[in-house]
């Protein structure tokens, strides 16, 4: 009897959270119209022309062989390092070349077109998805620091967190090795020439585009609920619970709103006077190897077609964001 109420309850966790939003809405209208447009502004300025090219990109190069080239001559060092075929040095790449959630993206078509196992992928997904130096050095270090070399501080640590976590994940799933896979990448009829030029053209686009508004999305929705926390002070009352511990409140604030979004968060950690900086520092370190619940989410929403566990990548980015900030307070 117990149990049945159990599950039912369990069941109405989420339509009841939905209502709450729902309301939340119409009570704070005014705010989250705000924030919407704060979104969007975010989106259409900065997240769009910088990702859209990058996934056009990344999608007409599945039609070509580079990636299978990259993989022949990376092998010797993926493999005994990463414990994953040397296809994943491309994803590892262009995750860290162009940001979030390029590599998601990239280490689900290597699972799709049968270049990596299930393992494989679940073990490149927990460490191939980061920040881009774009935005580590650029908007982080010069635009919220203004200090390149606090920038590249944090693109330092961010990409040896990620190495780091990429070395201990390649015991992930030792036991259930899977050593078959197609060798068979392409087929004839998917090979990017210049007969079919226009259509697979068409194709990646239609396809970037539509991953670029679920992005969008995300942005907005996120920068919605996070009006609502403030609104209501949620992030305020944990930082009068952790003020007992002398923690600065401003740095408490940051750090929960990068919990759910990572350029919220460090921007309010930035903007924090009651810490040190190297404090500030640490804390944004942190933020940026976590990635936050909205680029979880996307994340989520890529790699669910591939039918890749997201275990890993949440294992991944938990353990990147305290290596980064323990590489990090031992530089500085």
């Amino acid at each position: 009897m117990f149990r049945c109420i159990f599950v039912k309850i369990k069941s109405l966790i989420l339509p009841i959270f939905i209502c709450i939003f729902i309301l939340c809405l119409l009570v704070f209208s005014k705010s989250n119209l705000s924030a919407a447009k704060s979104g969007l502004t975010l989106w259409a300025n900065s997240v769009l022309p910088s990702l859209l090219p990058f996934f056009i990109a990344t999608e007409l190069l599945n039609y070509t062989g580079v990636v299978s080239f990259c993989g022949k001559l990376l092998n010797k060092f993926m493999r005994p390092i990463f414990n994953v075929p040397g296809e994943g040095a491309f994803a590892l790449l262009m995750g860290i070349i162009s940001g979030y959630p390029v590599g998601a993206k990239i280490v689900a078509n290597l699972k799709e077109n049968n270049l990596c196992t299930k393992l494989e992928a679940e073990r490149l997904i927990a460490f191939t998805n980061n920040s881009g130096p774009l935005f580590i050095v650029g908007t982080v270090g010069v635009g919220m620091f203004y200090s390149p070399s606090i920038g590249l501080v944090l693109l330092f640590t961010h990409v040896l967190s990620c190495l780091t976590v990429g070395f201990l994940f390649r015991w992930w799933g030792k036991s259930h090795e899977n050593a078959d896979r197609s060798s068979e990448y392409f087929s004839s009829n998917n090979t990017l020439s210049f007969y079919n030029l226009g259509e697979i053209l068409s194709k990646s686009i239609i396809s970037s585009i539509n991953l670029i508004l679920i992005i969008g999305g995300f942005i907005v929705l996120f920068s919605i609920i996070i009006s609502m926390l403030n609104t209501v002070h949620f992030f305020d009352i944990f930082a009068n619970i952790l003020a007992i511990f002398n923690v600065p409140a401003n740095l408490v604030t940051g750090l929960l709103t990068g919990f759910l979004e990572v350029t919220s968060g460090i921007s309010s950690i930035c903007s924090s006077t009651s810490s040190s900086i190297y404090s500030n520092i640490i804390a944004c370190s942190f933020v940026l190897g976590l990635g936050g619940f909205s680029v979880f989410l996307q994340v989520l929403s890529i790699i669910s077609r591939a039918k890749i566990s997201i275990k890993p990548y949440l294992f991944g980015k938990l353990l990147q964001a305290f290596f980064a900030a323990f590489y990090t307070y031992l530089i500085i």
